[in-house]
């Protein structure tokens, strides 16, 4: 292999580990003492519960996640295309430390690789506030440990799901994306391939945003050699992704056109619940704050009754007036950035899930489930909203004590309902 090609390789391998992993000593504190922190939390569930995994329980055992048929077998083939094969991989390393055994060692290995998913996607956030927003250490702290308090994060942590892994390589990806465009490079075919099939693959619908950031390439619009480019670009993404489900699916489109259907019946079905309840309190509000909890008898159609937990509406003023805030802040970011083609990208991309969930009400009664596809554009959103305020001291101010205030107010209830969790597992779950 020629030298300069050799040259070039380790350059970019040395690149994609820089930007996957803590680059300095800082974030690699800031790593371990997440990976610290919800490991505690995890293993402590691993060991004492069996509530991660149970052979005998194969979905819906809390807040409607789906951990034993998704580690078994990657989850449906039409929303879940190619996480059959990442998972096959995860069981299978699962195996080696617990011996083939599904015992405890099983579920603390797949606790555990949910936890250094979450702790390294909470590094890929603070990378994005320091190296794209260009945030001070102390503000870019705030937003980080802000929404390491938030649902989503605190319940993937111990979670083995496809949103767990799906959090990692949205962030991930987001913060590369933001990384091409501010040195004015684009995205190259091989990147949107891998990045087609990892978040692609583990919710087909997810497949959108990858290409989203495309749309803002430097001159992509007005040269129509660089517009082909990006259409070839995502062409061979397209095909390589296309070429993968159809042969899982041994090319029989039309099952897949059946079965989505059926799903879409399935998981759009109208609860009593009002739907501005259901937005507001389980899409938006409960991945960020805890709602309180109800039980179910389920059974797993061979015999095995067991029981479930799921999330009401919020029932005080204080959850609507704390999601009303955020939503505001995040309202306001994206109305004071409108034209910031970061800020873009990461609405835009929000505003699928919002059609998806709120519109189309796909999986709207559990919406709460699907914060690892969107809930991080909250936080990033924040710190666009307090750079754009950086010349005004004033502002900045009343920001840091709006987010201040609402964390303490996020730590204080999602501690309690975690104790509340707790309390649900010593009683059904030892």
């Amino acid at each position: 292999m020629p030298k300069f090609l050799t040259l070039n390789f380790k350059q970019k391998f040395s690149d994609f580990l820089k930007t996957v992993f803590p680059e300095t000593k800082f974030e690699l504190v800031l790593f371990l003492f997440f990976l610290t922190a919800y490991g505690i939390l995890g293993t402590s569930i691993a060991l004492n519960y069996r509530i991660i995994f149970d052979d005998r329980i194969p979905w819906d055992a809390y807040f409607s996640f789906d951990n034993r048929a998704i580690v078994m077998t990657g989850g449906g083939y039409e929303r879940h295309p190619l996480a059959n094969y990442f998972f096959d991989w995860l069981r299978e390393f699962a195996y080696l430390f617990s011996g083939g055994r599904k015992d405890d060692v099983f579920r603390l290995v797949l606790a555990w690789c949910s936890n250094i998913a979450i702790s390294l996607s909470l590094v890929q956030l603070y990378k994005y506030l320091k190296n794209i927003i260009n945030l001070p250490k102390k503000i870019s702290l705030l937003i980080l440990f802000f929404f390491s308090f938030f649902t989503t994060p605190i319940l993937l942590s111990f979670t083995p799901e496809t949103y767990t892994y799906t959090l990692l390589f949205l962030v991930l990806f987001n913060y590369y994306a933001a990384l091409k465009l501010r040195k004015e490079e684009k995205i190259p075919a091989t990147a949107l391939a891998l990045t087609g099939i990892a978040i692609g693959g583990l919710t087909i619908t997810n497949i959108v945003k990858v290409y989203i950031p495309l749309l803002f390439e430097k001159q992509v619009f007005r040269n129509w050699k660089k517009f082909g480019n990006l259409v070839l670009r995502v062409l061979i993404s397209v095909s390589v992704f296309l070429l993968l489900f159809f042969y899982r699916l041994d090319f029989k489109v039309l099952n897949l056109l059946n079965k989505s259907t059926q799903q879409y019946e399935k998981f759009s079905t109208h609860k009593v619940t009002p739907i501005w309840d259901m937005i507001v309190s389980w899409f938006f509000g409960g991945n960020m704050l805890f709602t309180s909890f109800t039980l179910r008898d389920y059974h797993n159609k061979k015999g095995f009754e067991f029981k479930a937990l799921f999330m009401e509406t919020y029932s005080s003023v204080l959850p609507y007036l704390f999601v009303a805030v955020i939503l505001s802040l995040v309202i306001w970011s994206y109305a004071k950035n409108f034209r910031n083609k970061f800020v873009q990208i990461l609405m835009i991309s929000f505003l699928v899930d919002i059609l998806i969930h709120t519109v189309l009400k796909f999986g709207l009664h559990t919406s709460y489930i699907y914060g690892g596809h969107f809930i991080f554009i909250v936080p990033l959103m924040i710190g666009w909203l307090f750079f754009s305020y950086k010349d005004s001291p004033k502002t900045l101010s009343s920001l840091y004590v709006i987010i201040s205030i609402s964390f303490f107010y996020l730590a204080i209830t999602n501690v309690f309902r975690m104790v509340e969790f707790f309390n649900f597992l010593e009683k059904y779950y030892r």
